[in-house]
């Protein structure tokens, strides 16, 4: 390959790599925001619209630059390492240590207008870079366009391979940023060494060398020292000791202890408080079980990775076959070790089979039909929670469903998001039940509601199953009057929430009103 052959070449390398980096960046800040604020439809598509509007005004703020491309791309590489390199642990601390959610969006405004402004001026740089006589001749511009976008293209597809195959599972949001910042520096370093050294003045190029060389050891101190930047960080966010933290594909899992009292949680909401989840998980299990098929011997659990509702299960005579589908394999692994005792490995029973799976995926072939399906999910908060929430997913439920079986689904609280409860018992409606709601009191969580439902023309009658074990809070009286629902926080009648239209996501992020 000729001298100009392997220039062009090197340079393209060096785009897709820029490329890679930039869409990893974004990607990261997306997925962060997504732990820590909850993601979203509007937010999403307000950061991905800030991002390529950004890329625009790069390119327009790269003009004066084009008369000094060679140096002014180093630039725009360094101060983009570095950047997006920070961006991610930037956006942590502020979420942990100032004002939550506010500074964190600003934080993520300022993250996206800078890295796109920056990847958008590189754009400009390199097809001035690679039109000069060293290059390409001015009548080949269609041809360097060409390249220019397949490798800057290419690279995009990179990225995104990689960020959720490779640096997230691997080494997490911080790191993963930190680590893409230094690959980010070093393309820059390549392109200084190898192919600007005769473009640039000596004194331009040690400057550059230098600059880089600074940012990449700052990086390196971050990848090092992140363990110590997210622990103390993310300590700030929860009164109690941390005890365990998991940052899977799905979800940020963290287990506090303080004494007797446990506390899971699950990108930042609370599941639980072993000191008084026994409300919470009788009031979900027990009327699931007292149903036409007295005795049930088979039950669905859909969630409750936590293996508290597997535990209650267990104490009921009779019942000798329940189904855990969990999605996310380290809820059950601290389910076996961390949270045991509150579980009673439960789930260690010969009689409880775990699967490991989306639910409404396992629903659309379930193999079986129970005499109870309990779904015990996180709050509808997410348009992947949201789905879960829908017709469409009861449909699937009830050919899980037994004649005569009954489906109790946690349906969050009457009080702090009616409309999301209502909601809820709305949509399960819609999917060709008779519902009968009820809620009760768990100190932690306040009032909290749950649907009861099966496939008949009549609403079920809230009973205990025969046979139940002395219980520290659910009784056939406290049942009965579960049902009963105060003036401030009665029925309502809404439109369902749909797989098209989630508008329980919505109603969820809204809260009270």
């Amino acid at each position: 390959m000729s001298p100009p052959g392997r220039w062009r070449a090197l340079l393209l390398a060096a785009v897709a790599a820029c490329a890679a980096c930039g869409i990893i960046y974004e990607l990261a800040l997306l997925t962060l925001s997504a732990s820590l604020n909850g993601g979203g439809i509007v937010a999403t598509s307000l950061i991905v619209a800030g991002y390529i509007a950004a890329l625009g005004a790069g390119a327009l703020l790269a003009k004066p630059l084009l008369a000094h491309a060679a140096i002014a791309f180093i630039a725009v590489e360094a101060a983009l390492g570095i950047v997006g390199g920070l961006s991610a642990a930037a956006l942590y601390v502020v979420f942990a240590f100032l004002d939550g959610s506010v500074g964190s969006t600003w934080v993520l405004a300022a993250g996206t207008a800078l890295i796109g402004g920056l990847v958008g001026a590189e754009v400009p740089l390199l097809m001035t870079l690679l039109q000069r006589g060293r290059t390409a001749g001015p009548s080949d511009a269609g041809r360097t366009l060409a390249n220019l976008n397949a490798a800057d293209y290419l690279g995009a597809l990179l990225g995104g391979l990689v960020w959720p195959f490779l640096l997230l599972p691997h080494l997490g949001m911080i790191r993963g940023a930190a680590a893409t910042g230094i690959v980010n520096l070093a393309a820059a370093a390549v392109v200084s060494l190898f192919l600007l050294r005769r473009v640039v003045s000596p004194r331009q190029l040690a400057t550059a060398l230098c600059a880089l060389t600074a940012a990449l050891a700052v990086l390196a101190t971050l990848l090092v020292r992140s363990a110590d930047i997210e622990t103390t960080s993310r300590q700030r966010l929860y009164a109690d000791p941390i005890v365990a933290y998991r940052h899977t594909p799905y979800q940020e899992i963290v287990v506090t202890r303080r004494g007797n009292d446990m506390r899971l949680y699950l990108d930042g909401g609370l599941q639980f408080s072993t000191r008084d989840e026994y409300r919470y998980t009788e009031s979900l299990v027990y009327p699931a079980l007292g149903g036409e098929v007295k005795g049930a011997r088979s039950v669905l659990v859909l969630g409750g990775g936590d293996g508290l509702a597997a535990r209650e299960l267990l104490r009921q005579p009779g019942v000798a076959k329940i189904v855990q589908v969990e999605l996310d394999p380290a809820v059950i692994d601290l389910a076996r070790t961390t949270m045991r005792d509150a579980n009673g490995g439960a789930l260690d029973d010969p009689r409880v089979k775990i699967v490991i799976g989306d639910a409404m995926t396992w629903l659309r072939g379930a193999p079986d039909r129970f005499d109870a399906v309990i779904v015990d999910l996180p709050d509808p908060d997410t348009p992947t929670l949201g789905r879960l929430y829908s017709t469409e997913f009861y449909a699937l439920a009830a050919h899980a469903l037994a004649p005569g079986g009954l489906m109790v689904v946690q349906a969050g609280s009457p009080f702090s998001t009616p409309t999301a409860f209502w909601r809820t018992i709305s949509t399960v409606r819609a999917a060709g039940y008779a519902v009968t709601p009820y809620h009760v009191h768990v100190p932690t969580f306040g009032d909290w509601g749950f649907a009861l439902a099966q496939r008949a023309d009549t609403a079920p009658i809230p009973t205990m199953p025969p046979g139940a074990p002395p219980l520290r809070f659910l009784n056939q009286q406290v049942l009965a009057a579960a049902t009963v629902f105060s003036g401030d926080i009665g029925p309502r009648t809404l439109e369902p929430s749909t797989l098209d239209n989630p508008r329980v996501v919505d109603d969820m992020r809204r809260g009270y009103y």
